[in-house]
């Protein structure tokens, strides 16, 4: 078994954040995760809103360059898909496959996934025409109809990205309005995509592809059909919590902590889009993570 000052679950921009901060500041820290690198900001091709990284740079690049930075003060990264979490005698016990860690403190930082619709051919056409990431799958239906169904942040910034592919991207929110952000909103609009609102999918259609969808409007209930290649999904997102199933959490699954990042469980703190907070982004992970990182370095020096 190795042991550790601090352990991290989830290496998402929370996680290799608070890495970097503990390493820093002389602890010894392991961040885990069942890939090597994790998170939303994966999917991200042009991150244009992080102070001090500009011109704009692809997600992938930006966590490749925080882990590197973690590593570079001492910390170590490992893939293991964490199958336990203990604590016994002051100390955690994480289980992974292979492998058996301990540790004084603990961070969980494993986020969120996309939440599904849970509509009569969504799971049928997963890879052929249905899909919850733009970038992996947008150049498959280049010039093609594409439809986007979500109205926050994350559905406007994909719709955008997505009209770079084609020009005939229509979004459908179930509401008046989206949520999303004005910036993002009008950015979406501008690129010229279509809104559709007081919508919602009802089935995905297809023989061996997608090729259209039904759509409900919840004001007047009429039902129509829209032809389409591809319907990309993100419609919020669900806290990967099922660790740590004992933990204070809020009315939708999100886990409680306080400014410190200080769990209801001593010892345990939590960062990222898996804390119960206001506002998801990789700005607010990255900070979550850092505040933790300094919690967990007096904790240990306590």
């Amino acid at each position: 078994m190795e042991n550790f000052d601090y352990i991290i679950v989830g290496a998402g921009p929370a996680g290799l954040s608070s890495a970097v901060y503990a390493s820093r500041s002389g602890l010894e820290t392991l961040v885990l995760d069942s890939v090597l690198l994790g998170g939303q900001a994966m999917q991200i091709t042009d991150l244009e809103n992080y102070p001090g990284v500009f011109p704009s740079i692809n997600g992938l690049d930006f966590m490749e360059n925080m882990k590197k930075q973690a590593i570079q003060f001492g910390a170590k990264v490992k893939i293991g898909n964490v199958l336990s979490i203990d604590k016994n005698n002051g100390k955690f016990i994480i289980k992974t496959k292979n492998e058996v860690y301990s540790s004084i403190c603990l961070l969980i930082a494993t986020g969120a996934i996309h939440r599904n619709l849970d509509i009569p051919g969504e799971k049928q056409f997963v890879g052929r025409g249905v899909s919850y990431c733009a970038i992996c799958d947008g150049p498959f239906f280049r010039n093609k109809k594409i439809v986007v169904v979500g109205g926050g942040d994350s559905a406007c910034s994909e719709a955008t990205y997505l009209s770079t592919i084609s020009k005939d991207i229509k979004i459908i929110h179930r509401r008046n309005e989206f949520r999303a952000q004005k910036a993002v909103v009008d950015k979406m609009l501008a690129s010229g995509v279509v809104p559709i609102y007081n919508s919602i999918v009802k089935s995905v259609n297809g023989t061996n592809k997608v090729e259209s969808i039904l759509v409900e409007n919840v004001t007047n209930h009429t039902v129509s059909s829209i032809e389409t290649d591809a319907v990309f999904v993100f419609t919020g997102m669900i806290p990967q919590v099922s660790l740590i199933e004992n933990l204070q959490k809020d009315e939708y699954g999100y886990i409680l902590a306080n400014e410190k990042m200080e769990t209801s469980v001593e010892g345990l703190f939590v960062a990222g889009d898996v804390r119960s907070k206001s506002f998801r982004q990789i700005i607010t992970a990255a900070s979550d993570g850092a505040v933790a990182a300094d919690s967990a370095g007096k904790y240990v020096r306590k």
